[in-house]
């Protein structure tokens, strides 16, 4: 038995007697005095702390065989450690057959459905009699709505307008006034463009498919891969721009000839490997050459086979020199990177201060931000320091001895 006693102040006076055993007891002006009391929880009878005291293996070591079976199925255990077979109610006493033929089982499935007789019907079927109550489909209120005409006084200066107006005229006046639904695209666009009303389409025309342009092929990639990589080697002065996109079956001894001439090219500005089959393989030794390239300022390798390790290899070359301003990596091999990889590049990228511009698929928000943010101080601090810098050009020693030899060759 528990008591709670409660004294506060009061000036009412009452006494409250319940069958709960919950009483209230108030003495006249000044002080007021609570009681309640509950009574303990009994289960089967006994109170909870008697069974509190039981031994739980006591009792099921006085249990039978089918009482525990029958407890069991009871009692699903939360338990993951035990087999699912232990955890679920159902127990099969059939004894296993052998594997599963798909075969017979479905040829078991039909023959047992054919062998198994239909339900008898209480009441047989007879052709155009009707069981039961007939549904009868509501009547459309909102429909009705639709059908009443309004009618709108909008003045014998419009109505005359309205009346004498061609069927163009009302589509153009529909356009502007924005009355989608009552026309089709190409009506809509006809009349912003002032172009005039295609023939055969009036209000009652059928909507039917533009068709689409025929734009020419673009012509297949027709860059001499033998006389781009001699060039490069000589570092031709004329060379400043390499476009190897969309060639198919270079191999990786090509791209390695390329990439160790490129090395100590001095000219060369625009590199494109868009489409090439670029791996990880090659792009190790590109990331080589561009340590080493300090006149390269675009890079271009989209759509090829790197992956996100080799993408962040690449990024590592670039803090080298430092003279790269445009980078280019999406659609590789693996679609997402990955928050690892991202967090990564974007450290690299905010330790670059020449990057302006990068072309890579970023999942999370972070990195996006951190990247365009950086990038945009970087085109700020350059456009700052291009207005305060005096107005003269530094022409590099080693590129004006390469000018000459190119001279007089």
């Amino acid at each position: 038995m528990t008591t709670i006693e409660e004294t506060y102040e009061g000036e009412v006076t009452r006494k409250v007697k319940r069958r709960t055993s919950f009483k209230i007891h108030e003495t006249s002006s000044s002080t007021k005095k609570t009681t309640m009391t509950t009574a303990p929880a009994k289960l089967y009878g006994k109170d909870l702390d008697e069974y509190e005291e039981l031994d739980v293996e006591q009792l099921l070591s006085q249990l039978s065989p089918e009482e525990i079976s029958i407890l069991a199925k009871e009692v699903d255990p939360d338990d993951n450690l035990l087999p699912p077979s232990q955890r679920c109610s159902y127990e099969c006493e059939k004894k296993p057959t052998g594997p599963l033929n798909r075969k017979k089982l479905i040829e078991h499935i039909n023959k047992q459905a054919l062998e198994t007789p239909d339900k008898p019907e209480f009441k047989p079927y007879v052709a155009g009699t009707i069981r039961g109550k007939k549904w009868i489909p509501p009547e459309n209120v909102n429909q009705k709505e639709a059908d009443e005409q309004i009618a709108i006084d909008l003045g014998d200066e419009y109505e005359q307008a309205l009346s004498q107006a061609t069927q163009d005229e009302i589509i153009d006046l529909a356009a502007i006034l924005g009355f989608h639904s009552m026309m089709n695209q190409d009506q809509y666009h006809a009349s912003l463009l002032n172009k005039g009303q295609p023939l055969g389409l009036g209000w009652d025309g059928i909507t039917k498919a533009s068709q689409p342009k025929v734009f020419p092929p673009e012509p297949p990639n027709d860059t001499n891969i033998e006389l781009s990589i001699q060039m490069v080697k000589e570092d031709n002065y004329d060379l400043k721009h390499l476009n190897w996109n969309n060639i198919k079956n270079i191999s990786d001894e090509k791209f390695e000839q390329l990439f160790e001439a490129l090395k100590d090219n001095t000219n060369l500005e625009t590199l494109s490997l868009t489409n090439t089959g670029m791996t990880d393989r090659t792009a190790i030794k590109l990331a080589e050459a561009l340590e080493k390239n300090c006149t390269l300022k675009v890079v271009n390798v989209e759509t090829n086979f790197i992956s996100p390790d080799g993408i962040v290899r690449l990024m590592k070359s670039l803090l080298n020199q430092r003279s790269l301003e445009e980078f280019r990596a999406t659609n590789q091999r693996s679609q997402v990177l990955g928050n690892k990889i991202e967090m990564e590049i974007t450290k690299l990228v905010e330790s670059n201060p020449t990057l302006l511009r990068l072309g890579l698929h970023l999942e999370y928000n972070d990195a996006r931000h951190r990247i365009a943010s950086h990038l945009q101080r970087n085109i700020d601090r350059i456009r700052k320091d291009a207005t305060l810098r005096p107005k003269f050009r530094f022409f590099n020693l080693h590129n004006i001895k390469k000018n000459i030899k190119n001279l007089i060759k």
